[in-house]
């Protein structure tokens, strides 16, 4: 991983097995249609952000200090990194 081709925009904070949806706390502006990497100890994967909630509202885009549901495609373990490409 390039450093200057990725930005950190959040973090994991919790995450749902059943439905594969990790709750982020963003720290940066991610939007859907982003590609995004999650790293960490035991995760390292790509994925295109296809859908992102708010207190259950489907929404576009989210700004940081925000909280939100991402769908994601492989389990992911609280405190990953959520880094956006550029």
């Amino acid at each position: 991983m390039s450093e200057e081709n990725v930005v950190e925009v959040g973090h994991v904070t919790h995450f749902f097995t059943r439905i594969s949806v990790a709750v982020v706390e963003l720290s940066a502006t991610l939007a859907v249609g982003d590609t995004i990497l999650i790293k960490g100890p035991t995760t390292d994967f790509e994925q295109v952000v296809g859908s992102m909630q708010i207190e259950h509202e489907n929404i576009q885009r989210a700004e940081a200090g925000q909280s939100i549901g991402l769908k994601v495609e492989q389990r992911v373990r609280e405190e990953d990194i959520v880094y956006k490409k550029l």
